[in-house]
C-alpha cells in the first residue's frame, strides 16, 4: 500500500507540532503540522498515541506506513529526515518521547 493510502486510514490529529525529546526531556526535534510535513506529523502523532513513545516497535510500524518514502530514504540518506529518525531508533534501540503540542 502506498503512503498516501495508508495515511488516509490514520486518525486526524489537531495540534501545532509533534515534539520529540530524549529520556532526559531535552527537545531533539519538532515535526510541524504544516504543508510539507503534515503527513509526518500525522504518522508521528498516531505512533505516539498508539505506543506512548517512539520505540523500536513504533519505528517499525512507522517505516511500514511511510512505504515508498522508506525505500527512497534508504537510497538517499538525508532526503527524508523523519524516516531517517525512525531508522535510527531501530538501529540504536533508543526511544524518543513524543507529544502533540
Amino acid at each position: 500500500m502506498k503512503f498516501a493510502d495508508t495515511l488516509n486510514t490514520l486518525p486526524e490529529f489537531t495540534g501545532e507540532a509533534v515534539v520529540l525529546s530524549d529520556a532526559a526531556g531535552a527537545e531533539l526535534g519538532r515535526i510541524a503540522n504544516a504543508p510539507g510535513t503534515a503527513g509526518s506529523f500525522r504518522v508521528y502523532a498516531y505512533l505516539a498515541q498508539r505506543y506512548g513513545a517512539i520505540d523500536a516497535e513504533a519505528a517499525a510500524e512507522g517505516l511500514a506506513i511511510f512505504a515508498e518514502h522508506t525505500e527512497d530514504a534508504a537510497r538517499h540518506p538525508g532526503k527524508h529526515p523523519n524516516v531517517d529518525r525512525l531508522v535510527d531508533i531501530l538501529k540504536t534501540g533508543v526511544p524518543l518521547a513524543a507529544r502533540v503540542m
